[in-house]
């Protein structure tokens, strides 16, 4: 795990020097997270000036699950966002093929190669609108509470993570994965809004099969006092093991079926 920790430090540091050599691209994936979050606020706003709820749910209630939702997004974007690359061109290009000449686990080599500091726009987004909205609903975070939401959001970032892996993996049968992690990956939005506005099909896609209700709406909802405790803890923590323990067998399932790169 020393190991590992000093990698992954020598990774960062050499990314962000190249990232230092155009500043301009930084600041303007910060700046754009900050806009596309303002947009979706403003929509929110907008329809609640119309109506006093929707299916039950206040203004507030639906600004802090969609707050909450911009953290473990934000957290697995952070840290994993070159599993993107892994589905866009590594496979196809036979790139692969030094990840598995290097000492070091292939996947952990992956996820290195990548430190995305435009992320921060979207957890300074997210950290601001949960508390916004916390204060407004007036939730009290106790000591064990605060304990209970990083939990809840690393959780998260897990599921986020493992849905990204999964995905990206069929690269090594189809070669470019990305169109389809595309698809997949957007339907994590609808995970910022309450799973009751939609129909028992959608609710059985992103809870069961696509599992993103448990990155956002579920978590979120034990802190507005409409879901207990054991589902939003106990469901996200065993959804993100269980998804990650899929993903990563068949992630060194599909490694097996690489046929690097040829004529």
């Amino acid at each position: 795990m020393k190991k590992y920790i000093k990698l992954y430090g020598r990774f960062v540091s050499q990314y962000l020097k190249f990232m230092m050599q155009s500043k301009v691209n930084f600041f303007i994936g910060f700046f754009g997270f900050l806009t596309t979050q303002a947009t979706g606020i403003a929509f929110l706003y907008l329809v609640f000036q119309n109506i006093p709820s929707l299916n039950g749910w206040s203004y507030y209630e639906i600004l802090f699950i969609y707050g909450f939702a911009q953290l473990p997004r934000g957290i697995d974007h952070l840290f994993t966002d070159y599993i993107w690359v892994l589905g866009a061109r590594v496979v196809v290009r036979g790139e692969f093929d030094r990840y598995l000449l290097r000492p070091i686990n292939p996947l952990f080599h992956l996820i290195s190669e990548r430190f995305q500091p435009d992320a921060f726009g979207e957890l300074a987004v997210g950290t601001v609108i949960t508390s916004i909205a916390a204060a407004k609903l007036g939730i009290k975070m106790s000591f064990g509470k605060i304990i209970i939401f990083l939990a809840l959001i690393l959780a998260g970032a897990v599921i986020y993570t493992a849905i990204k892996l999964f995905f990206a993996t069929l690269a090594f049968w189809i070669k470019n994965s990305l169109p389809l992690m595309n698809l997949v990956y957007s339907t994590s939005d609808f995970a910022k809004y309450p799973n009751s506005i939609y129909s028992k099909f959608v609710q059985g896609i992103i809870t069961i099969i696509i599992p993103f209700a448990f990155t956002a709406f579920i978590p979120a909802s034990y802190f507005t006092g409409k879901t207990s405790l054991a589902l939003a803890l106990g469901g996200t923590v065993g959804t993100a093991i269980v998804s990650f323990s899929i993903a990563y067998a068949f992630w060194l399932y599909g490694i097996k079926s690489y046929e690097s790169a040829g004529n």
